[in-house]
């Protein structure tokens, strides 16, 4: 491979008239951002326990009313990008949020895309775009960019949620910004019961528009968990049991830069997941699985109890398995696979 010149063998002065006119030479950093043969992640494999941020999120609790955090959240962030960046792959941001009963947390919008996974406690419900979704475990409910959300809690528990946003995507390309608003007036209707049978969609006779770009802002777990299982007692020889969130109306991705799904593991199931060119998001919703990768650049071995997460950077072949001989786990994922697809850079390896 051709040998580069290096920003040492340029003279000094040479090198002082170019940063006076803000200029840059290429050669001394081309292989670093156009390395041969693969990208070089920084984002590193890193795992979260749960049973370390709870105690934490709990006292922030105690420690910071709502009305001075409005969203009382812990980040997870990945060291590989360092910590103040605040993000878990170069897309995905992820934070764990806790609200208390009787807490509001107010109502805004924001560029940035979200959803929230459900990881413990019941009374909780969001607004969106004037949709009451109540909180249950395991439900992953959309904020798609520019609708109104807001937090409630009328129950008497600690409700805590996963926080995933394309954060990072929208902060560097400098378009990321929320505005404040007022409590929303509620609606009777709900995405969920509407797309509640698949293959089919309502009929729109009377309807000028073509309906709404979310149609669904709630995916119930009880639901999904049950597709799950109906998929692995239908298909006893297929390996990868998993569903895609997707908008009933289009089948297209439930968001336009992250994708989120939902997976199955068999009791003592191991699954091999091919190395693909986005990042991936792993989170227990039940029971434990264990997650390993062999590559010597993200070298890895988890073992991710109920509501602990992961992530495995981009180009990494992945094995999971099912801790269990008898249970069946159940994971929520989201990867960077829609923004790839988007860019015309999605690869399986």
């Amino acid at each position: 491979m051709l040998e580069l010149g290096r920003l040492e063998d340029l003279p000094q002065e040479y090198r002082d008239n170019l940063t006076e006119r803000n200029l840059v030479p290429l050669w001394p950093s081309l292989r670093n951002v156009l390395p041969p043969a693969r990208p070089r992640p920084q984002t590193r494999p890193t795992c979260w326990s749960y049973g370390d941020i709870r105690p934490l999120l709990l006292q922030a609790g105690e420690l910071t009313p709502i009305e001075k955090a409005e969203r009382r959240v812990l980040v997870l962030a990945n060291p590989g990008h360092g910590l103040e960046k605040m993000q878990a792959s170069p897309a995905i941001y992820l934070g764990m949020q806790l609200l208390l009963p009787g807490e509001w947390a107010p109502s805004h919008r924001h560029t940035p895309n979200a959803v929230r996974m459900v990881v413990e406690g019941k009374g909780a419900w969001s607004a969106v775009d004037g949709e009451k979704c109540p909180m249950e475990r395991g439900d992953l409910i959309l904020t798609p960019t520019g609708l109104w959300h807001e937090h409630g809690h009328d129950g008497d528990e600690p409700v805590i949620w996963m926080d995933v946003l394309d954060l990072p995507l929208m902060y560097y390309a400098e378009v990321s910004y929320h505005v404040d608003g007022d409590r929303q007036t509620l609606r009777q209707d709900h995405g969920e019961r509407r797309y509640l049978h698949g293959g089919v969609v309502p009929t729109r006779h009377f309807e000028r528009s073509q309906g709404k770009d979310y149609p669904i802002l709630r995916y119930p777990w009880k639901e999904t968990r049950a597709t799950l299982v109906s998929l692995a007692q239908d298909q006893p020889q297929e390996p990868c049991i998993q569903v895609s969130y997707v908008n009933p109306e289009t089948g297209r991705d439930c968001q336009n830069v992250l994708g989120f799904y939902a997976l199955m593991l068999r009791p003592g199931q191991e699954l091999q997941l091919p190395a693909r060119s986005p990042s991936c998001v792993y989170h227990v919703i039940e029971g434990s699985a264990q997650v390993n990768t062999t590559d010597p650049e993200a070298a890895a071995q988890y073992t991710l109890q109920s509501a602990d997460t992961c992530c495995i950077p981009g180009y990494t072949a992945t094995t999971l398995r099912n801790a269990s001989a008898t249970e069946p786990a159940f994971l929520f994922m989201a990867d960077e696979a829609p923004l790839h697809r988007k860019l015309g850079v999605y690869e399986v390896r």
